[in-house]
Formats: C-alpha cells, structure tokens, sequence
C-alpha cells in the first residue's frame, strides 16, 4: 500500500490532496491492522551503552543514557560508573498520559537527574505536560530508588511498590493469578504478576509495539530466586500469555553478560563487548522448562543462569561453620599429642 501510494502521488497526481487521503487511508488502515492483533509498532534496539570503566574515577561518564526506541518509546539507563547495577528504565508516551517503568538505583537528583530527563521528554509545555504513572517491576532498591524525584511534581502519580500497593493499585484480588491493564491513551499495556525473583515482580507487556518487559524476572544475566515455586508458576503463566501474541523483544532490567554469553564480575562497574539488552520470546518460552529443571540452588544450561544466592550463601556459611569446627578439633587433638608426648 504504502509503494502504490509513492507511484500515484509522484507520477499521476501530485496533488498535495491526494496525498493527504492517501495518508489518512494508510493510517486508518494500520491503526485496524494493530486493533486486530496484526501489525505492532516497530523500533530499533541497535543501541549501544556506555561500557563503563575499570577505574571510574579516571573517566568522565554521563550518569544517564537516553536512546529512543521509536518515537513512543524510550529506553534510559543509568550508567555503569554511577552505578555498578546499572538498571535500565522504559518510557511508554499515550495520548492521554505516559508510563514510566522504574525509577532506577540512585537517589539523588544531582547525581542522576532521571526526572528532570523523564519530565523533558513528555510532551506539552511547561505547564502543560502529559500526565506521567510511575510504577515498578518489583520493590528492590535498584529498581525505585529515584522514587523521591517524582514524589512533588505535578501531574505525576508513583505507584507503590510494596505487595499491598501493587495489589490495589491494579486490583490482583487473587494475587499472583489474573491480569490487569493501563491505559494511556490509545495505548494499553498489559500487567502481569511474574513474583519469584522477588514477591512485588510484575512484567509488562505493550501491545502497541509487542515489548515484554521483564524487570528481574528474565534479563541478560542471573536470574536470582527468592522463591523456586512461584518463580516456575510465574514461568509458565507469562509463557501462557505471550504464546498467542507477537512480542518483538523481551527488555529486562539489567545487562550482566558479555557478547559471547559469559557472565561478568559480580558488582563489575566495566562491561566490555556488552551483550546485546533484548531477549526474544523463545527465551520466554523456554525458562519453564529450564526452572523445572532447576535443583533449588544452581543451574546453568547454557541459556540461563538459574541461582539462589540465600540458599548458596547458607550452605557456604554451613561448610565454613563446619570447616572452622573441623580445624579446631585437629588442632585440640595435636595440643593434646604433644602434650602426651612431653610427659612421657
């Protein structure tokens, strides 16, 4: 449609009337498309990151990168020197408000100024900005952090991030199960509960562009489990949701792998070659099947890198207990040799 409606206003018309129909028509005509389940809004993810650097306090380093998506969406970021989590932050704009997903790991406005960044790229003027919803993949520090920033502002609501909270604010009843909607003006995304890494997770699916975002619950890295059996249900029911529906990419939280797929340091605030942000949605599709499984504590199959850092740290702590105990009785045992030996 879009090739007939060049030839017809470069070599019959070229009627500046002809092209305005022609225009409508074809906007009409995907706006159906995208109502019928068909065509999403496509979008780049061929960005590229700060690496950050082996010794920050030797380089100059932006707190925060801002990189369009499409022009209804934007990935942020805080940087690696700012912050060794570096979490990612997603901006969805509607017609009638915008959705902020995260508020990142740091507090203080002059050290990262998400909102003044957030509130710039809202459309409307200064005193006529789109409305901004703030809510959060799940509780943990790194992800709401920033919190404050939004807190006095104008035409912003910041959800709650504590179980109750997220409860009543999208009205689980029969928490983890069901699902629940924002709408933003001709655009609605869906939430869906995905607990397990921590009890608060919900991921967020845009039907408008067909991106899962997964905050901690899926990402390009380790997959920390606070608690295996509403991980694996969660697993199975963002799978269940996402089988019938176009996803174009899967956006987590956080990038802790390199290009070829090897994890880096824990708490590195250097990622050369940093492996690409999206997922797709046959890692999604997979993850059940790699958390059945999943022994309670490690699992690396290659795909996924499966953890219980409690669980590993409790049986660390045992066996030093244990090996402490085991020193300290050989050498008990060797004073009292030595000491038979001397009275003989």
């Amino acid at each position: 449609m879009i090739v007939t409606g060049v030839v017809i206003r470069k070599f019959l018309l070229g009627s500046a009337t002809v092209a305005v129909l022609l225009s409508f028509v074809m906007s009409g005509a995907q706006a159906a498309s995208s109502q019928a389940g068909g065509a999403i809004g496509a979008g780049s993810t061929n960005l590229h990151w700060d690496e950050g650097a082996e010794d920050c306090s030797k380089a100059s380093h932006a707190p925060l990168s801002t990189q369009a998506y499409n022009q209804r969406t934007w990935i942020l970021r805080e940087n690696l020197c700012a912050t060794w989590e570096a979490p990612f932050m997603y901006l969805l704009l509607g017609s009638k408000r915008a959705l902020l997903i995260d508020t990142g790991d740091v507090a203080d406005p002059g050290k990262m100024p998400l909102a003044t960044t957030v509130m710039d790229l809202l459309p409307g003027g200064a005193t006529a900005k789109l409305s901004l919803l703030v809510v959060h993949t799940h509780r943990h520090l790194d992800h709401r952090s920033g919190d404050g920033q939004f807190a006095s502002l104008p035409s912003v609501q910041v959800v709650g991030y504590d179980l109750e909270s997220v409860k009543r604010f999208y009205n689980f009843p029969a928490w983890p199960n069901g699902l629940a909607q924002i709408d933003l003006g001709d655009r609605i995304v869906d939430v869906i509960p995905s607990p397990g890494h921590n009890e608060t997770e919900v991921s967020f699916y845009d039907r408008e562009t067909g991106l899962l975002f997964s905050g901690d619950f899926l990402l390009q890295g380790r997959l920390l489990v606070d608690d295996t059996a509403a991980y694996r249900a969660s697993a199975e029911r963002v799978a269940d949701f996402v089988k019938d529906r176009p996803v174009s990419y899967v956006l987590g939280g956080h990038i802790e792998k390199n290009a070829s797929g090897s994890l880096f340091p824990w708490q590195s605030q250097y990622h050369p070659k940093e492996h690409p942000l999206p997922l797709t949605k046959d890692d999604v599709l997979a993850l059940p099947v790699a958390l059945r499984g999943f022994n309670g504590f490690y699992l690396d199959n290659g795909q996924f890198v499966i953890l219980n850092s409690i669980r590993i740290l409790i049986v660390m702590t045992i066996a030093a207990i244990l090996l402490i105990v085991g020193l300290i009785i050989l050498t008990v045992r060797y004073i009292r040799r030595r000491r038979r030996r001397l009275v003989i």
